[in-house]
């Protein structure tokens, strides 16, 4: 059984710091008391590391409207249109707030500066610092919710399990410090998951550490149900030298006139879509695999030569400085790129109000699924979703105002469990699983491979065991990340199709017909996980 030494009991429980969870706090705060839980630093999440901007109709040219058509023509057919208008529609407003709270955009003389990205029509991107926004909002957010005495954080906090009633509705958490001495329960109203993306399953992404997908995975061990999770998004662009992370290269480097090269210097993406190198993501990825083929090269490049070299610096300070650390100025240069895993569009599916299959979770950020990214996530999307829906989320959990549960409440799923293994079986199973992921389950995929995929998957299958006992957070991570790996390839596998970010060679085409349509993703009776389509 889990070590547990402590209780606490709150009116909401928020998991994850970054903009989703502080805009949802924010909004809670006043009116109830919520613990804010960080498996990291408070500042460490995706947002803090967002580069590119957020997306909001402001500017003088720019309309609600447009920013609507240009959301669901990347959205590949699959985008929601009431959560898109939503997205779309309180984003200025949301937005106008941060700045009123203080945040600190880039501007021209007076005016805010707007830029444009990939499939935007219009400029309507705000930015801060040149290629820091989301450094600058989570500074803005923590600010605000700082000046609520309702609020309290437990940073370095990781949460393993829900804890769920007779009836299967959320009633709290089980979690952990970093000591990982015990086991905390934390009792509440509500629960609101806010804890990003899951990058980190695959050997290459742009995506921090930490970004393991336990929002997703501790939804689906608890019975939720998760949608649209073969719909993962590889940015075209991020760093590609010999011993260096896999940095993230903005896309606001092709919207201020960056240019995509093979490795002749020769311009390639007109060849492949109309609009050029601000084509759609999903397309500019696949483009970059094609063209390397096509050139018999490993590496294509995005070239900022023709640009004002003081320009470059200002605009793109932190994108300078990385690259110029490891030892190459990206003003004299090409930077050499290649596709990394980035976002995921799926998720732990919900309404618009945040709300999940379990009564009394919700979510909101990268780890919930409304559904209003579609097939494929217009840049700069990301934090707008986050600000918009995580204020929702704020607003919906209040006025349900749930039942306390008492912490002698009955608790479904009390089980003995196994020792864990060598530690070091777990830090193995990763990177298996990273490899494999990125081979069968990336940017090109068929059916052959995805099959291959499910036979590690099998063989991994010891750890399902592990899931109701007391882990480390190391082997926690390990263990969401299994889980997902075979939720992405069973719903890849399912949807027999190619739209948006999924790509299948064995089926290259769209096809409306049969396949405009959600999938969804739930445990099945076996545990492990089936996919179907959403009614």
């Amino acid at each position: 059984m889990e070590k547990t030494t402590g209780t606490i009991i709150t009116d909401f429980i928020i998991i994850g710091s970054g903009i989703a969870g502080l805009r949802a706090a924010i909004e809670i705060a006043p009116k109830g008391k919520v613990v804010i839980l960080s498996k990291e630093s408070l500042i460490e999440s995706n947002t803090e590391y967002a580069q590119g901007g957020i997306a909001a109709a402001l500017s003088d040219d720019d309309m609600v409207v447009f920013h609507f058509e240009d959301t669901i023509n990347a959205g590949a057919g699959l985008c929601d249109e009431e959560a898109v208008k939503i997205l779309v529609g309180d984003g200025p407003t949301c937005t106008k707030e941060l700045i009123s709270w203080g945040a600190e955009f880039d501007r021209e003389g007076l005016k805010l500066a707007f830029t444009r990205e990939g499939a935007h029509t219009k400029n309507r991107i705000l930015h801060a610092g040149g290629d820091s926004t989301g450094k600058e909002i989570v500074r803005v957010l923590l600010n605000k919710a700082r000046t609520y005495d309702n609020l309290s954080f437990l940073p370095y906090y990781y949460t393993s399990r829900l804890l769920l009633g007779e009836d299967g509705n959320c009633l709290g958490i089980i979690c952990s410090d970093k000591r990982e001495k015990s086991n905390l329960r934390i009792y509440a109203r509500s629960v609101i998951l806010a804890t990003g993306g899951s990058g980190r399953l695959y050997q290459e992404t742009t995506n921090p550490t930490f970004a393991t997908g336990d929002g997703m995975a501790i939804a689906y061990r608890a019975g939720a149900v998760l949608k649209d999770m073969e719909f993962v998004q590889f940015h075209p662009t991020s760093l590609f030298l010999p011993g260096c992370p896999r940095f993230l290269l903005s896309e606001s480097l092709r919207g201020e006139g960056g240019k995509l090269v093979n490795a002749k210097g020769e311009r390639f993406m007109s060849k492949y879509h109309k609009f050029g190198d601000l084509a759609p993501r999903d397309v500019v990825s696949r483009s970059i695999i094609t063209e390397l083929k096509e050139t018999q090269t490993c590496t294509a490049y995005l070239d900022l030569t023709d640009l004002d070299p003081d320009f470059v610096k200002k605009r793109f300070p932190r994108i300078y400085q990385t690259c110029h650390s490891f030892g190459l100025d990206v003003t004299r240069k090409p930077i050499p790129i290649y596709p990394s895993a980035h976002y995921i569009m799926g998720g732990v599916k919900t309404d618009t109000w945040g709300r999940t299959s379990i009564e009394g979770l919700y979510a909101a950020g990268e780890v919930a699924c409304t559904g209003v990214h579609g097939a494929n996530r217009l840049a700069s999307n990301s934090l707008l979703e986050g600000l918009v829906f995580g204020h929702r989320a704020g607003k919906a959990v209040v006025e349900a105002w749930i039942s306390l549960p008492k912490p002698d409440s009955e608790i479904k799923d009390e089980r003995e469990a196994r020792i864990p293994p060598d530690p070091n079986e777990f830090d193995r199973v990763r990177v298996k699983i990273g490899k494999s992921l990125w081979a069968h389950v990336g940017i090109i995929r068929n059916k052959s491979g995805l099959r291959r995929m499910g036979g590690v998957l099998n063989h991994l299958s010891f750890l399902d065991d592990f899931q109701y006992g007391y882990l480390t957070r190391r082997e926690m991570e390990t263990l969401n990340i299994y889980h997902l790996a075979g939720i992405i390839t069973a719903s890849a596998l399912f949807r027999k199709e190619s739209r948006g970010s999924h790509f299948r060679e064995d089926f290259p085409k769209k096809d409306d017909k049969n396949w405009k349509v959600h999938t969804l993703a739930v445990k099945g009776p076996d545990g492990k996980p089936e996919a179907r389509k959403e009614l």
